[in-house]
């Protein structure tokens, strides 16, 4: 199969100029009279409450609306969107398409962690993966407060995700046997990160699944993650490739989760 990065670094979600979390009120355009579709911020944060966050459209409109790319709950006729439910971390378009036909589209992120698309080379030192925060590489982890690995699920079943800052020691997950004690090509093992950030969430519980992957070297990494690894950057509306460049896809199937941590012995 044809290989789109042959380098090392495939990266998620970082779309160039990606909104800020600025207030944003507006309802409808006074010039053009058209509908402008917002959920007052364009970065929305789970809150401490009893039930499920739910957040809706600052002014609703007839019509269906619809989220890309996979993973975030959104009611179809109000627009509103589940946070508690959704997959965190990343950043969505919303559309809202009117009974005649009209289209209106707005971006949003859903205040979380995630990591990197990305092979890791053992025999160069790259070993340890680093959180990015609310969808940009960017963006500063507010960590004092915040802590990871809650309940010690990941830790406990080997895989070594630092408790203060969410960081996985890739090295320190192999020598725990996460892969065996002599680890074998294709190995993948799951794991789920539950955790709580100190930010406008109010530290509310969150979590991600994240996918490891074992190979010897890169010769060794089948098709089927090569067809994953692209098939993510050619559609998601939040990747970006190796040269940077932003890449808005049209694509109805594009999976961003679980993230893909790839570890290369050699």
């Amino acid at each position: 199969m044809r290989q789109l990065f042959p380098t090392a670094v495939l990266t998620l979600a970082l779309s160039a100029g990606i909104l800020s979390c600025t207030k944003d009120t507006k309802t409808d355009n006074p010039d053009t009279g058209t509908y402008v579709l917002s959920y007052g911020d364009s970065i929305l944060y789970m809150k401490p409450t009893a039930g499920d966050y739910i957040v809706s459209p600052t002014k609703q409109r007839p019509g269906t609306y619809t989220g890309f790319p996979e993973g975030i709950e959104i009611d179809e006729t109000t627009g509103a969107i589940n946070v508690t439910n959704s997959e965190t971390g990343l950043r969505y378009r919303i559309t809202h398409t009117a009974p005649d036909g009209t289209k209106t589209e707005t971006k949003i992120v859903l205040s979380g962690i995630t990591f990197l698309d990305k092979f890791y080379h053992l025999s160069t030192g790259d070993s340890v993966a680093f959180p990015v925060y609310n969808s940009s590489v960017t963006r500063t982890l507010p960590l004092a407060g915040s802590s990871f690995d809650e309940g010690n699920i990941c830790n406990g079943a080997g895989c070594a995700v630092k408790t203060t800052d969410g960081t996985i020691n890739l090295a320190q997950t192999v020598r725990n046997g996460v892969f065996g004690s002599t680890p074998r090509n294709d190995r993948r093992e799951t794991f789920e990160i539950r955790y709580k950030i100190n930010d406008a969430s109010g530290k509310r519980e969150n979590k991600l699944k994240v996918l490891l992957y074992w190979y010897d070297t890169m010769a060794d990494v089948p098709a089927d993650l090569w067809q994953t690894l692209n098939e993510r950057t050619a559609d998601g509306v939040f990747l970006r490739g190796n040269a940077g460049s932003s890449v808005e896809g049209i694509s109805a199937f594009a999976k961003p989760r679980p993230p893909c941590v790839i570890v290369i012995g050699q």
